[in-house]
């Protein structure tokens, strides 16, 4: 049985050792924020990008670092997983995307606020999160995004960026829409790029969405899938 001295000395040993290794893991915690938090790559747009977060309360309906509401997907991976030009699109039309299925409204959004918040997720990407979030058990078919080199080593960047989080392409690729195989068989160039310009317009029941696709995006896309393989 401790004395009381020794019972003294104990206590204040303790205090001031625990106090002093406290210390230490706070100043080392401090030392690396600037590069776990991805400090470095905090620009005007990032910040835009916050700012439009905040005023459009997105955390209602989603989490970001696990912080928000969990009606909608969590977003601080969200760049890694669907890819830069996919989200550009999205955010233009969430409807559009996903006809009858999706409830995110349409917040009319310049090409400058999609730029903005696409920075902002990205930074958050960016982050050193110590592997969170954990990645799904059970994740669907085509969720990750699947580079275009991935697919086919002359796919145009789009194809890689956008057309694989539906469709697939020599089993790569998502399952929400049809293979694209077989797209030499069903089509011919005018009608292909008539199709991938607006679908609405050539089969107004389709659930494929008019991707504003450029000009160039369109002649790289239609010669792509038609191409011999």
């Amino acid at each position: 049985m401790l004395s009381k001295s020794q019972a003294r000395l104990f206590y204040v040993t303790a205090t001031v050792g625990f106090s002093g290794v406290f210390l230490l893991l706070t100043a080392d915690t401090l030392r690396q924020v600037p590069q776990r938090s991805n400090a470095a790559q905090l620009t005007e747009a990032v910040v835009h990008g916050k700012d439009l977060w905040d005023e459009n309360n997105c955390m209602g309906c989603h989490t970001l670092l696990g912080e928000g509401a969990y009606y909608a997907p969590e977003l601080t991976k969200v760049v890694e997983r669907r890819g830069a030009q996919w989200i550009k699109i999205f955010l233009r039309d969430p409807e559009a995307m996903f006809p009858g299925r999706r409830r995110m409204v349409r917040y009319d959004l310049s090409d400058e606020e999609i730029d903005a918040l696409v920075a902002f997720f990205t930074w958050i990407g960016g982050i050193d999160t110590n592997g969170f979030p954990a990645e799904p058990d059970l994740a669907p078919a085509g969720a990750a995004p699947i580079t275009a080199s991935a697919v086919a080593p002359d796919a145009p960047e789009v194809f890689g960026a956008v057309c694989t989080a539906c469709h697939s392409l020599g089993g790569s690729g998502g399952a929400v829409g049809p293979a694209l195989d077989d797209v030499s068989e069903r089509y011919d160039a005018a009608s292909l790029r008539r199709w991938l310009a607006d679908p609405l317009k050539v089969k107004p029941d389709t659930t494929m969405p008019n991707l504003q696709l450029s000009d160039a995006d369109l002649d790289a896309l239609t010669a792509f899938l038609l191409a011999d393989r």
